[in-house]
């Protein structure tokens, strides 16, 4: 007797995977380089830690506003084209059926068998079968604004606290470089679990976001500087 299997595939993480690293990235970029770049301008700790506070605060609302509101406009697309294709599959059920049957032969199936599998699937939940095929909306990448929104400001908020804490501990005269190397470490290590959370390729992910994590830190650093001396 064979036994059937279930299968978990990586693409159902694909809603809140997708927030938690923009979250996290975001938030160790973000608040690293606005310490670095606050320690480069010749502040002092205090200062330091009350803008490094500021940015986390600030920013995990930031994204949390930022995630639900676009989220919140793909599912408002989202429900208005399902409308729209409940509307069709009331008044134009038989040019439904063959929109349905010729993708069908398009991804290789023959006409025969396209229309008939196009059938069945209409005459069970038609307008499931032309969500996922026609409109390629499903369960899995439905949008969540609420699950996006919470999952960015947490992770905004837990990236923010790495170089808070490493700026908070680090001695005045080694902050910038101290917070910069916590930083590169930080995202180096989001990067892989990111990466293996997804199935994804680690060396590429780790390489991707260190290398931009450290051209802004610089950015900012060089900014921090030359305002510092104009100062």
């Amino acid at each position: 007797m064979i036994r059937p299997h279930r299968e978990m595939h990586l693409v159902a993480r694909i809603g809140w995977l997708r927030a938690a690293v923009l979250g996290a990235n975001d938030g160790i970029v973000s608040t690293a380089s606005l310490i670095v770049g606050v320690a480069a301008a010749a502040q002092g700790r205090t200062e330091i830690l009350v803008a490094g506070v500021a940015a986390l605060v600030a920013g995990a609302m930031s994204m949390a506003a930022g995630e639900y509101v676009s989220v919140s406009s793909q599912a408002d697309t989202e429900r208005a084209d399902i409308a729209r294709e409940t509307q069709e599959l009331a008044t134009q059920p038989g040019f439904e059926l063959q929109e349905l049957a010729d993708i069908y032969v398009a991804r290789g199936v023959e006409p025969a068998l396209a229309r008939e599998v196009a059938a069945q699937l209409m005459a069970k939940d038609a307008l499931g079968a032309h969500a996922r095929d026609e409109l390629g909306i499903s369960e899995v990448t439905t949008a969540r604004p609420v699950q996006a929104a919470l999952t960015s400001a947490l992770t905004f908020a837990g990236g923010a606290a790495l170089p808070l804490a490493a700026a908070a501990f680090a001695p005045p005269s080694v902050i910038v470089p101290a917070v910069s190397a916590a930083a590169l470490v930080f995202l180096a290590l989001l990067g892989g679990v990111g990466a293996r959370a997804g199935g994804a390729p680690i060396g590429k992910a780790v390489l991707r976001v260190t290398f931009w994590g450290a051209l802004a830190l610089a950015i900012t650093a060089g900014v921090g500087a030359v305002f510092g001396v104009a100062a």
